[in-house]
């Protein structure tokens, strides 16, 4: 696992620590896909995924799958350039038609299980045939809906964390690890101890 002092100097000053680097993210994607695999063979796959922190995850899990599979995304926007979540709004709507069919939504945290209650909702009056939820990080004790995924990357503590997709304020997306974020950068913009 890298330190902080072998990462570029912009991502040394923000990150505090590499918590899930590139190589154990690529391991657990690929078995992820693995399990997908064998839950879907012999059935299409409709993968709806919500933008846009979830992208590098998303391109990376597709990569693995050999099933047939259609691909759409849902625009959900509950964070500003804040920490605190706030009321969902949908800024892309579905284009595919999921009535009947395999659905398997892919995110890439799941924290207090809000965005995912409310897509989930979404979704069942559209009528697929199931549903089935894929994240890359679960954070369970942030949970304020009784929700679980059924694929899960990795679980891990209350710690506010960025890069692989996700961002803090839109930065940072673009690490190639998980990393914990310096609460310096985001003091004054964030209401709990730890936030995220």
């Amino acid at each position: 696992m890298p330190s902080p002092s072998r990462l570029a100097a912009h991502w040394r000053r923000d990150v505090a620590r590499v918590l899930i680097p590139k190589t154990e993210l690529a391991r657990r994607v690929r078995s992820l896909a693995g399990k997908i695999e064998t839950d879907f063979r012999g059935r299409e796959l409709v993968i709806v995924a919500l933008l846009t922190g979830t992208v590098p995850f998303l391109a990376d899990l597709i990569r693995h799958l050999t099933l047939p599979l259609r691909l759409d995304f849902l625009g959900v926007s509950s964070y500003g350039d804040g920490t605190e979540s706030r009321t969902l709004i949908y800024t892309k709507e579905l284009r595919l038609d999921v009535r009947g069919r395999d659905v398997l939504v892919v995110d890439d945290i799941l924290d207090t299980g809000k965005t995912l209650a409310s897509v989930l909702a979404k979704l069942r009056r559209l009528k697929p045939r199931r549903i089935k939820t894929c994240v890359l990080l679960d954070k369970p004790n942030r949970r304020k809906r009784n929700l679980s995924a059924d694929y899960v990357g990795f679980k891990i503590p209350n710690l506010f964390v960025v890069g692989y997709g996700l961002d803090f304020a839109e930065q940072y997306r673009n690490l190639p690890f998980v990393g914990v974020l310096r609460p310096e950068i985001y003091a004054g913009r964030c209401p709990a101890p730890v936030c995220g």
